[in-house]
């Protein structure tokens, strides 16, 4: 129990900014394993971002709740994974070979490609949470809530299915990624699946048809790991945030398009 506690911690320290025990520190060995949490990660985020978003509903009107329910989860996170779908653009987009885009994506700067993704990306997720949140009664707030943890929790299931189906990009041992690329065990696959897909399911108790966001997910991941595959051999840390970032915006999109024929 002591070390399972311990994998938790590492992954909330690997994948966020709430602060952890001063014992838990960046070992390969458990931040491997922690990979069984990614997914709870999101149930954290998602339930941090309802929150806000319930909070600032008595406060200000949903344009305005909708929006900070955004920065709570880019705060939470430090945006990890937004920074991951910046610099592949950047990189997928100037680049030609596969040393040139890993070049460009270990660079720390933005480019043109990654800010207008980064715009097209909040505007999509702001769009599609306010419709949505439109349509719903705004006072079914356990509805809401798992609106939110489902589509954090499915999105990071989706990118790391990646991990467990191909291989890491980058030859170099200093990228802070690579020891997700180690050999997995059945309980961080197990414990990956299990925690990405209850909230989904839970939801599919008020309404079935949710659980139709797994066909637009799964082809993500597919066309997604294909992509990465030809182009670099594999994917990189870079590469899942860019992932889940999308899978955000397809679990949102496919919310908005299922609500409207219930």
């Amino acid at each position: 129990m002591k070390e399972e506690i311990k994998i938790f911690f590492t992954a909330l320290m690997f994948y966020t900014r709430i602060p952890c025990p001063k014992n838990i520190d960046h070992s390969p060995e458990y931040i491997n394993k922690a990979t069984r949490y990614f997914p709870f990660i999101g149930w954290i985020v998602g339930l941090i971002s309802f929150a806000v978003f319930w909070i600032s509903t008595f406060l200000f009107n949903m344009n305005i709740a909708v929006l900070f329910s955004l920065i709570a989860g880019v705060l939470v996170t430090g945006a990890f994974h937004e920074d991951g779908l910046a610099d592949v653009f950047d990189g997928f987009g100037g680049g030609w070979t596969k040393a040139k885009i890993l070049e460009i994506m270990k660079d720390s700067r933005v480019g043109a490609y990654g800010v207008i993704a980064l715009i097209f990306l909040f505007a999509l997720k702001y769009l599609a949470l306010h419709n949505l949140f439109v349509k719903i009664d705004i006072k079914d707030h356990l509805f809401i809530a798992l609106i939110f943890i489902a589509y954090h929790s499915l999105s990071r299931l989706t990118a790391i299915n990646i991990v467990f189906t191909s291989h890491y990009s980058r030859e170099d041992e200093g990228s802070k990624a690579k020891p997700l690329a180690k050999a997995h065990s059945i309980k961080e696959i197990f414990g990956a699946y299990l925690f990405g897909l209850i909230p989904l399911l839970v939801m599919c108790i008020f309404q079935w048809p949710f659980c139709l966001v797994i066909l637009p997910l799964f082809l993500l991941f597919f066309y997604s790991k294909r992509y990465f595959n030809k182009w670099i051999d594999g994917y990189t840390g870079d590469c899942l945030g860019a992932v889940e970032q999308m899978a955000e915006c397809v679990c949102l999109l496919t919310f908005l398009v299922l609500w409207k024929f219930m």
